[in-house]
């Protein structure tokens, strides 16, 4: 088994008509250790300069919390990481639907199987989720066969939709970004009764990179569902979750997992940029 390793980099900056007084952030852009990934290093620097604190949220996800008090015209927040990645595992998933429909396991992923602002379907899709469910024997046979469907239903077109686009509109004008893709099939999932959850990230663009290149690289969505045990699927590229994904963030819909979020004190934002770079290192 052949492992990737990562060196990441995420800038985000935003620029103000004149001087701001303070501002307060949370930052979500850390990966953590788990079965997939092995992170080696990671660091949040902002400036102006900072104290940060680092928590865990409710989610899972890492939060870098941090105050500037110190006057500016611009802030920029780097997050830098460098992750140990694997292929894909097996996308085997035994539970049944009978299985899904225990008190227990209802119980346990609750939250994972309601709608939210983003993931909740109109008839037309619900109608669909629940003629997938009818066409396959397995919950985990159903979830790809959703993921398959958004895929090939929905087109992936750069700046169609906004952080505020949900997925019943993503799937009327049949276009959307990985968001958008993440959202649609999440909805469905649940709507099949598959517990269901929404995973940010970051993917390198290129399935044989070369070592030592530094590219574009993509703030990048997912999804996760639970079928016995948490399968990870990216529907935007029809893959299950391999050596080019590194995940940072988990909830029910992107609204829990914002890269960064906070508000300030001070005169009107007249830009942000954002740049991620990767460069594979083995």
């Amino acid at each position: 088994m052949n492992s990737w390793r990562l060196e990441i980099s995420h800038e985000t900056g935003f620029s103000y008509d004149g001087r701001v007084g303070a501002s307060y952030n949370e930052a979500r852009m850390t990966p953590r250790d788990e079965p997939h990934q092995a992170v080696l290093d990671a660091r949040v620097t902002v400036r102006p300069a900072a104290s940060t604190h680092r928590y865990v949220d409710y989610w899972g996800t890492v939060v870098t919390v941090f105050d500037v008090h110190t006057p500016h015209e611009r802030l920029a927040v780097t997050a830098s990481a460098t992750v140990e990645t694997l292929p894909p595992g097996d996308l085997l998933a035994n539970a049944s639907w009978a299985d899904l429909a225990e008190p227990d396991t209802v119980d346990r992923w609750h939250e994972l199987l309601l709608p939210t602002p983003r993931t909740a379907l109109d008839e037309e899709l619900t109608a669909l989720a629940e003629g997938l469910r009818g066409d396959h024997r397995t919950p985990h046979a159903a979830a790809l066969a959703a993921c398959e469907q958004v895929r090939a239903e929905v087109a992936y077109v750069t700046g169609s939709t906004g952080v505020q686009t949900d997925a019943v509109q993503a799937w009327r004008q049949r276009s959307g970004v990985c968001q958008d893709l993440s959202h649609l099939s999440v909805g469905l999932l649940r709507a099949m009764g598959v517990p269901a959850r929404y995973v940010s990230g970051y993917l390198h663009p290129t399935p044989d990179a070369p070592v030592g290149e530094t590219v574009v690289g993509q703030s990048h969505a997912w999804v996760e569902w639970w079928a016995g045990r948490w399968v990870g699927f990216d529907p935007t590229n029809g893959v299950p979750i391999g050596e080019r994904h590194v995940s940072v963030g988990r909830g029910r819909e992107y609204g829990d997992v914002p890269p960064l979020k906070g508000v300030y004190a001070g005169p009107p934002n007249t830009g942000q940029g954002v740049e991620v770079k990767i460069t594979r290192r083995r």
